[in-house]
């Protein structure tokens, strides 16, 4: 056993490596969810020394008895955009949706207990770093980019989280000798153990996205790369990586393709002392209507990309459109910091706005 074993995902994903979380294993696992995250105390970023390896390896038990069993619910891999805000977009009523897109929920509540002219102040500062050709102006594409890093604060937060455990040499990247060190340390030494898993395989995928999401090729990792290593759903240069992955693990008989009862398998493990629940048979409906495009009894990868990775309706492009139409004053397309720190109360918010808010939901009562 090395050393140290690292859990490698995402706040509300599994504990292993990508190449298990990938799978979808844990996806399903209460006993991950449940037991561990909450039992044992160690959040998802947490370094686990040898003294603590005994309860690791039990619940790494259970995670692997419970893929083999029947799943209570319906597996889902299709990945959906989050909405930019749990609240409604109503501007006739207050701001708080823009708020939320434009900085994220949290950062969003800090605001609220600024004045107008703090508010002010920082949003100035915001619009200098949106400003990314620091040609003086904020085009919708600036401020596209920027809500969708807003959006995924969660995801960098997470990154700089893991970060430390595998850059060794300090040097601020992260190379793949290094990631490969820290995440199989001495399974290197037994790469095909007595536990089921083929490490050396597991090696492989991982190293075959790492070079994915290393765009200049030098075996190193930016923060950026990085980040596309861990999360590949959320680059669009990823996105084959991500197809090729899911069909690997659905694709049983090693045809390249994926046929119903793989999709289905997929999904569901058939018992047969247990009737199929009711989604099963929309599945088959929708598997044969709508995922197999050229009706040829499988899915390629083009339609499992259709399916995994839909081209939903773009929230950040809407409210960058939206953001730009409000406070574009001279209507040229593009914002300055003027017109933006202008309509402080439409990006950010301060104690002002919210306060006004109050007065309004007290004159509803």
């Amino acid at each position: 056993m090395s050393e140290q074993i690292y859990t490698l995902c995402d706040p509300i994903g599994c504990l292993f490596f990508p190449s298990i979380r990938d799978s979808g294993v844990c996806d399903q696992c209460p006993a991950v969810q449940d037991v561990f995250l909450q039992g044992s105390g160690f959040s998802t970023s947490t370094p686990v020394t040898t003294m603590e390896v005994r309860p690791l390896l039990m619940c790494f038990a259970l995670c692997v008895v419970y893929a083999t069993s029947k799943p209570t619910e319906k597996k889902d891999r299709v990945h959906h955009e989050a909405p930019l805000s749990s609240k409604e977009h109503n501007d006739g009523e207050n701001f708080d949706y823009d708020h939320d897109a434009f900085l994220g929920e949290e950062v969003a509540k800090s605001f609220d207990d600024l004045t107008p002219e703090e508010s002010k102040e920082r949003l100035g500062k915001i619009v200098e770093k949106i400003d990314t050709d620091q040609d003086g102006f904020v085009t919708e594409a600036e401020l596209k980019a920027w809500i969708k890093k807003a959006q995924k604060k969660y995801i960098y937060d997470n990154v700089d989280r893991q970060w430390k455990d595998f850059d060794m040499n300090n040097d601020g990247m992260i190379s793949w000798d290094e990631y490969k060190n820290v995440t199989y340390g001495t399974y290197l030494d037994d790469p095909e153990p007595d536990d089921g898993y083929n490490y050396k395989q597991m090696m492989a995928r991982d190293e075959r996205r790492f070079k994915m999401a290393d765009r200049n090729s030098d075996s190193i990792a930016d923060k950026e790369e990085f980040t596309a290593f861990l999360h590949p759903e959320e680059y669009e240069h990823m996105k084959e990586i991500v197809v090729l992955e899911t069909m690997e693990d659905i694709d049983k008989n090693g045809d390249g393709f994926i046929d119903l009862e793989e999709y289905i398998g997929d999904m569901y493990n058939h018992e047969d002392e247990m009737d199929e629940p009711e989604w099963v048979a929309t599945e088959r409906e929708q598997f044969s209507e709508f995922r197999d495009k050229n009706k040829d009894g499988k899915m390629d990868r083009e339609e499992t990309m259709d399916w995994i990775l839909p081209a939903d309706y773009d929230h950040a492009e809407a409210e960058a459109k939206h953001l730009v139409y409000e406070s574009d004053s001279n209507k040229d397309g593009k914002l300055t910091k003027e017109e933006i720190v202008n309509k402080y109360d439409l990006f950010v918010g301060s104690q002002a706005t919210d306060f006004g808010e109050a007065l309004v939901r007290h004159d509803e009562f």
